[in-house]
């Protein structure tokens, strides 16, 4: 059978260079790196290297770079560290309807803390308005959350224009670029950023490794405590295995994502214009130019999200119906919901994310098996009338 994987926003397959940085530091190399001796250091010049690696795929300073067990953490870290540090300045935080639930939960809990969030919506591609950040800040403002990339719908959002915005107004900006750092351009300074989460496994490195950025000056409380490794914030021992292979997978990424974003892009427009012309009744979800260059998402009308998957994995196929954080749910994405889409149209979504290995042949064999699989869901629907 042939295998075609479209699911590189829930994961991505490590990368032999990577996994041979790794390699070492999970066998000989394997001192901790806040120990004095010979492993401890060699361990702890790896992970700083590891660091300005990361530091340049976003044009930031190494030791802006917060190491974290994942992009969850990092959000957990930049949300909840940023808001209790600044709450003496005021409790109210603004954020949009289609973050992560990594964000999106950590607002609810911090309402039960007694701050105020404001929910901003969105159009219907998935794009926040500028001017309605704007009108939602307040004198009691101290954090703004809005995502760079959408990991469902793959819109990218004018962080720039809202980092100038809340400049002006003195207020923390957070974005989560787990799934933009890499495959787009990301440059701290030019986003306006003050607080930035990254994750390894996005892009060809290992699982259980992220990154805060956390601009020189910003203050943010630990979320953890017990120790003093990452300057205090984000204290345990250092996973110096998945930090150095994130290190790696970012210095590739950094080398290779101009030529790599046009060839996805070329793919991810064949594939969408390929399902359009095959497939009635689709609706492109998201911006289709202000997205991924590897992110094609649709909602096919009449059919459920779940028989489009376990169908196409019949067939070889590996994808997703939105984040994989979520899957398992019944209900439809929040994402799809907060950008207009009806509940029944929403339960039909499918997200096809392409990756380094993916060609054309990749594409055509799915534009082959997909519409004579939705053709016989929908004649079984009783959503179709």
């Amino acid at each position: 059978m042939r295998r075609v994987y479209l699911d590189h926003s829930a994961t991505t397959p490590i990368r032999p260079e990577v996994l041979e940085a790794m390699l070492p530091y999970l066998r000989e190399r394997y001192g901790n790196p806040s120990s004095l001796h010979h492993w401890g250091q060699e361990a702890k010049k790896a992970v700083e290297q590891a660091r300005e690696a990361v530091a340049a795929l976003i044009s930031a300073r190494p030791e802006e770079i917060v190491f974290t067990s994942g992009g969850t953490e990092a959000d957990n870290l930049a949300v909840i560290g940023a808001a209790y540090a600044n709450a003496a300045k005021g409790r109210h935080i603004i954020t949009s309807s289609i973050e992560h639930h990594a964000v999106l939960d950590s607002m609810q809990y911090l309402e039960r803390q007694g701050f105020k969030v404001t929910f901003l919506p969105v159009t219907a591609e998935g794009l926040v308005q500028v001017d309605e950040v704007g009108a939602a800040i307040t004198p009691e403002t101290i954090l703004i959350s809005i995502m760079h990339a959408n990991n469902e719908v793959g819109t990218v959002q004018p962080v720039a224009l809202i980092g100038q915005l809340a400049k002006e107004k003195g207020i923390i900006l957070h974005s989560d670029a787990v799934q933009s750092a890499g495959k787009i351009p990301v440059d701290v300074d030019e986003l306006g950023v003050d607080l930035l989460t990254l994750s390894a496994h996005k892009i060809y490195g290992p699982k259980g490794v992220g990154a805060l950025y956390v601009r020189k000056g910003t203050r943010l409380d630990p979320i953890f405590h017990g120790g003093a490794q990452e300057r205090k914030r984000r204290p345990g021992t250092e996973n110096t295995p998945g930090i150095v292979g994130f290190g790696r997978a970012a210095a590739l990424a950094k080398q290779e994502m101009a030529t790599e974003a046009r060839r996805l892009a070329a793919l991810r427009d064949r594939l969408l214009d390929g399902l359009i012309k095959r497939i009635p009744d689709l609706v492109i979800t998201g911006h289709r130019e202000k997205r991924l260059p590897n992110h094609a998402s649709v909602c096919v009308k009449y059919v459920e999200g779940e028989s489009l998957l376990l169908s196409l994995d019949l067939q070889g196929v590996a994808a997703s119906s939105g984040s994989a954080c979520t899957s398992g749910s019944l209900e439809p994405s929040h994402v799809l919901l907060a950008m207009g889409l009806p509940h029944e149209v929403a339960q039909g979504s499918l997200r096809l994310t392409l990756g380094r290995e993916n060609k054309e042949a990749d594409v055509d064999y799915v534009l082959e098996i997909l519409p004579p699989i939705v053709e016989r869901l929908r004649a079984m629907s009783p959503l179709r009338c």
